[in-house]
């Protein structure tokens, strides 16, 4: 079991053993009773040690300097490595309830983005996907699975067909796509309204106006997630809102290069989230062989908050039997 060292498991072992050869001389116990009250020594001294080493995983945060800015970093858990990718406006904290679960089995990386977080605002053209690449090379990790949600899921997507060959196993959550065509309605909303709030009346009351916006009108009525959400958003310093991004496109875009990814893909989908990531997975799922989707219900934009529980079953469920 992932989790639990040898010493752990031989110390384990040594003490069962002791406890049988106690209850066997004292001859108290029939055969199958004996046998029963061993089965539950063990199983007992086992999860013990399991618990043990899972507490005892340390947590590394760091600041990888790379490509001119500055990326804030968390890692814990050994085993193959699992990268996760924030959305827009968020960090690393909305991933909270999957970090240390996933650290159960994996070698688990979260990071905030350029420009968000406790990363550096983009003071240069830059690429998110360089960024991932040179963030993998400082940590040592060769290859990686990619989980990333909204912007966060189109980051994992590019990287994917720029860097193939970093790539085991792609999960794009509720995602972006560079290249699609947003509807007239989002963009109205996503890049025309928030900023102008933004400029004439500041970057709190346009993260208030974000905040109400239908991507996160699921999650906020559930009020543990709501609280935890707002506290977020309320952190971004809205750097994208007030200045011209100078991140540097990928051309072709990911949407006109689908056909390239070959790694096992799964699409996870909020039931309630905005019609255009659901285009986006139509699109995904028609472009990439063997791509799999599946759809929380009751869930919108936000899912690995909103349905953490059901979230971290279908990521495990799939990267076991790949």
């Amino acid at each position: 079991m992932k989790g639990m060292d040898r010493r752990s498991f031989l110390k384990s072992s040594f003490a069962a053993d002791g406890a049988l050869a106690v209850a066997g001389a004292q001859g108290a116990l029939s055969r199958a009773s004996f046998l029963k009250t061993a089965t539950l020594i063990c199983l007992i001294l086992f999860l013990g040690a399991c618990e043990k080493a899972t507490k005892e995983m340390p947590l590394i945060t760091g600041i990888a300097e790379v490509n001119g800015a500055k990326l804030y970093y968390e890692q814990m858990g050994d085993g193959h490595p699992m990268i996760l990718i924030h959305g827009f406006s968020v960090n690393t904290r909305m991933w909270d309830d999957q970090f240390e679960n996933f650290a159960k089995y994996y070698k688990v990386v979260r990071y905030d983005v350029r420009g968000f977080g406790k990363s550096s605002i983009p003071e240069e053209p830059y690429s998110h996907s360089k960024d991932l690449s040179s963030l993998m090379e400082f940590l040592a990790i060769d290859k990686a699975y990619l989980i990333g949600l909204s912007m966060g899921g189109g980051i994992a997507i590019d990287f994917t067909v720029e860097y193939p060959e970093k790539v085991d196993a792609l999960i794009p959550v509720d995602m972006a796509l560079s290249g699609y065509k947003w509807s007239d309605e989002f963009v109205q909303r996503s890049f025309v309204k928030y900023p102008s709030i933004a400029r004439n009346e500041g970057v709190s009351e346009a993260i208030q106006e974000w905040l109400d916006d239908p991507l996160f009108a699921p999650a906020l009525k559930n009020s543990p997630v709501g609280k935890k959400l707002k506290d977020i958003v309320s952190s971004y310093s809205g750097f994208h809102l007030l200045n011209p991004d100078p991140q540097i496109q990928m051309e072709p875009p990911a949407i006109e290069r689908l056909s390239e990814i070959r790694v096992p893909t799964l699409i996870v989908l909020g039931e309630l989230d905005t019609p255009d990531f659901h285009l986006i997975a139509d699109t995904l799922v028609s472009r990439i062989k063997g791509a799999k989707r599946i759809v929380i219900p009751d869930a919108g934009h936000i899912i690995n908050m909103e349905k953490p529980a059901e979230f971290n079953k279908i990521v495990l469920d799939f990267l076991a039997n790949i």
